[in-house]
């Protein structure tokens, strides 16, 4: 496995978390789109402020 095909998989994983988690908390297609685009940065917001 390459580095970039590495960071590939991390960006892909954080944007289908933030999706989830969006949907989960909010039932919103929109922000579901607007926190996947965001990923990781959603995530780490969500545990750090809103959990």
């Amino acid at each position: 496995m390459s580095k970039n095909s590495s960071i590939g998989a991390g960006i892909g994983i954080g944007n289908i978390i933030a999706v989830v988690v969006s949907w989960t908390a909010n039932h919103s297609i929109l922000w579901a789109l607007i926190h996947g685009v965001l990923g990781w940065l959603y995530i780490v917001y969500y545990v750090l402020l809103v959990r």
